[in-house]
């Protein structure tokens, strides 16, 4: 795709894919926040193993997505890797309300979770095939929804991870995204200005860097922060991908940024 929007996305979504694997080989764990695999139990057998297998894949799946003959199939690796994560949230769908107890406002709190890893497996399917545009819209437009509810109905709590120096304080920001995610949403479930909101919400999902930042900032030895980090450059550039295909552009995907040798 000719598309600038839809090649920066791509770029993005590869080098982020490549960056969390490597944070995952430099700590030798799951990142707990965006790879939840503490969800399936507290012992689970040969969890460093395979912290440092998915490390390695998830690697190897953003070099390929940057190389024009691999890229469709380290889309498809990268698709996969994410779609584990976001089957790790599952358990808790049993477990969470056994200890809290049910209500609505922990289902969409729980189904944001899982749709943070949706939208990145969604990513890596637009790549691997534009084809798949219509489940991907489903996708970008629920996760925005129930990112918006998650912010709404979590306000303090999600305040807590904006910087102390924020003017008008977290509240504001927490609300106005919170907003934000749900007018996105609605507009690209119902096509309605959907390539505006798309790239409004890709270019939010980089602002948060901002405060991410900070967080790694403040504490740089623990992994959450940086794994955070990675997740958000990896969802923007999901979604500047979706963004880049409303244009009517049906074209295969193919970043040339290495070459192969004849």
């Amino acid at each position: 795709m000719k598309e600038p929007v839809t090649r920066f996305g791509v770029y993005l979504y590869a080098l982020a894919t490549i960056a969390a694997g490597v944070l995952d080989l430099i700590w030798g764990e799951f990142e707990a926040a965006h790879q939840p695999i503490g969800a399936l139990g507290d012992h689970i057998p040969g969890q460093t193993i395979f912290a440092y297998i998915t490390a390695v894949w998830m690697i190897a799946a953003g070099v390929a997505i940057l190389w024009r003959r691999t890229t469709r199939w380290g889309a498809l690796a990268a698709a996969a890797i994410y779609l584990v994560f976001a089957l790790f949230w599952l358990p808790r769908f049993i477990t969470v309300p056994r200890i809290i107890g049910f209500s609505l406002t922990l289902f969409f709190g729980l189904l944001a979770g899982m749709f943070t890893q949706l939208i990145v497996v969604a990513g890596g399917l637009l790549i691997y095939s534009p084809k798949v545009r219509p489940l991907a819209r489903w996708i970008f437009g629920l996760g925005a929804l129930l990112f918006g509810f998650a912010h709404l109905s979590g306000v303090q709590d999600v305040s807590r991870m904006m910087p102390a120096w924020t003017p008008l304080g977290g509240s504001f920001w927490v609300v106005l995204t919170g907003v934000a995610f749900l007018l996105a949403g609605l507009s690209i479930l119902s096509g309605i200005l959907d390539r505006i909101a798309a790239h409004l919400l890709a270019l939010m999902l980089l602002l948060f860097e901002i405060s991410l930042i900070s967080l790694v900032i403040g504490s740089p030895h623990n992994h959450i922060p940086w794994g955070s980090n990675a997740y958000s450059l990896a969802a923007a550039g999901a979604v500047m991908i979706f963004a880049g295909l409303l244009s009517g552009s049906s074209r295969q995907v193919t970043p040339v940024v290495m070459k192969s040798v004849p």
